[in-house]
């Protein structure tokens, strides 16, 4: 099993949800959700996020090589490999193509 995630009630009414990991380790908390069905969609949202989400370093430890690397190692269904500039590849040689 690759993770899970749990519907648990927010502190100030609401829920949230926790993705957990195949150990049950927390990975992530959402915002709050006003009703289960927002939560669930939420849930939907987060999948595709996952699957398809690109990777952007906004950190400042200056080693923006090292996500850059990682993220040419993945791939969309389309064949196409993210960068971390909000793009891929292929749109990068298009854009470049144009100018």
């Amino acid at each position: 099993m690759a993770g899970y995630f749990e519907l648990v009630d927010a502190p100030d009414g609401g829920y949230r949800i926790r993705m957990m990991d195949a150990a049950g380790g927390l990975m992530a908390v959402s915002v709050t959700f006003p009703t289960k069905r927002a939560a669930v969609a939420g849930i939907a949202q987060a999948r595709e996020i996952a699957g398809t989400g690109l990777v952007r370093d906004r950190s400042g430890d200056g080693q923006p090589a090292v996500m850059a690397a990682m993220a040419k190692r993945r791939t969309s269904g389309a064949g196409r490999v993210s960068t971390l500039s909000g793009g891929t590849l292929a749109a990068t040689k298009r854009t470049r193509a144009h100018h």
